[in-house]
């Protein structure tokens, strides 16, 4: 139920498996030449399959909305709303999802949380009446996670 319910509420938010998917091929067919669009969605859906990765989309998602509905108290609420940087709990609650394969993701996650790769763009852009402060780095998260699941499966190194 809770996979389901996470992929929905991804989707609510403008985001699908396989745009993650994109993102995560893109990170790793460097490393892996033979990697197939379809290998990426099946690691992203196994990320999402986490009980610990459902918990913290669920909070971050639940932060924007409520964001989005003017209902948090200020400053929480104008900090949210302009997605400030020097407010870094999006990041840490990202990081979470980052290491649940290992440290390897956070060297991915870095490099997502500045390039702004794919779907995570769209979502970094503020404006749009919106709000995805919790989302776009969730999304980097995942991303991240499932590159490191990837390179996880790879042959060891001579």
């Amino acid at each position: 139920m809770s996979f389901e319910l996470v992929c929905r509420m991804l989707e609510d938010r403008g985001v699908t498996v396989e745009q993650i998917a994109e993102i995560v091929h893109a990170l790793q067919l460097p490393f892996n030449p033979n990697l197939t669009l379809q290998e990426c969605i099946e690691s992203v859906e196994s990320v999402l399959r986490k009980r610990e990765v459902q918990y913290t989309l669920m909070t971050g998602i639940a932060l924007d909305q409520l964001t989005e509905e003017k209902k948090l108290p200020e400053p929480l609420q104008t900090i949210l709303e302009k997605d400030h940087p020097l407010y870094g709990v999006d990041e840490i609650l990202a990081l979470g999802i980052t290491n649940v394969y290992g440290s390897i993701g956070l060297t991915s996650f870095g490099y997502l949380d500045k390039l702004k790769m794919g779907v995570i763009g769209r979502l970094n852009q503020h404006g749009t009446g919106s709000v995805h402060t919790f989302l776009d780095d969730l999304v980097a998260g995942i991303a991240a996670a499932a590159s490191a699941r990837l390179a996880h499966q790879q042959e060891e190194w001579p």
